[in-house]
């Protein structure tokens, strides 16, 4: 299993929204609450490429974007095989 990181606020909706995907695909993750953390805030959108909205995901190293990407990557049935590595 990839390593899933997500980068987030706790008021975020899109936020939740993602987690609650990722818990129900059995998929552990490693959170960051950037809300009061400016450095955190620019480390992740240094590595996404400039994306200053929550949250912003990354499998494997990879950047993959938000939550509707998250979601869109899952409908596409292209989520689980980039988790899988």
């Amino acid at each position: 299993m990839q390593r899933v990181e997500i980068y987030t606020t706790p008021w975020c909706p899109y936020c939740i929204m993602a987690k609650r995907l990722l818990a129900k695909k059995g998929v552990s993750f490693e959170e960051t609450d950037v809300s009061g953390d400016p450095a955190q805030r620019q480390k992740m959108m240094a590595r996404a490429h400039g994306r200053h909205t929550v949250p912003q995901i990354f499998i494997g190293g990879k950047h993959v974007g938000g939550s509707d990407d998250l979601y869109d990557l899952d409908r596409a049935g292209k989520l689980a095989p980039m988790l899988a590595g």
